[in-house]
């Protein structure tokens, strides 16, 4: 199995595919939208909202939560959830620079 050579990249595309990589889960991203919608969450009633198992649920918020786009505090045994507001920016203007960048060739004739 080959090494990823990430130090071949500058530090602003490894960090989008990091992102990238952290929300390409169909899980992930309705876990993403259920914590906006309702604003906070606690993990059972991801649980409830998901259909998924709990390990599987903990999974994608441990993964969500080491990219910086969830913090989270403990309530007893549970867990609760929001969107970081910082990060969930500074997400956003990355993405958005990454689209908007433009094309040199704005034509199907290119290739």
């Amino acid at each position: 199995m080959g090494i990823t050579k990430t130090d071949l990249f500058t530090e602003e595309q490894n960090r989008l595919a990091v992102l990238a990589k952290a929300i390409a889960h169909p899980a992930r991203i309705a876990i993403i939208q259920h914590i906006i919608k309702s604003n906070t969450c606690i993990n059972n009633e991801l649980v409830n909202q998901l259909g998924l198992a709990q390990a599987t649920v903990s999974q994608h918020l441990k993964e969500l939560k080491k990219v910086g786009i969830l913090q989270g505090t403990v309530e007893g045994k549970a867990m609760c959830y929001c969107i970081n507001p910082e990060e969930w920016n500074s997400i956003k203007n990355e993405i958005n620079e990454f689209f908007g960048q433009s094309l040199s060739c704005n034509s199907t004739d290119c290739c």
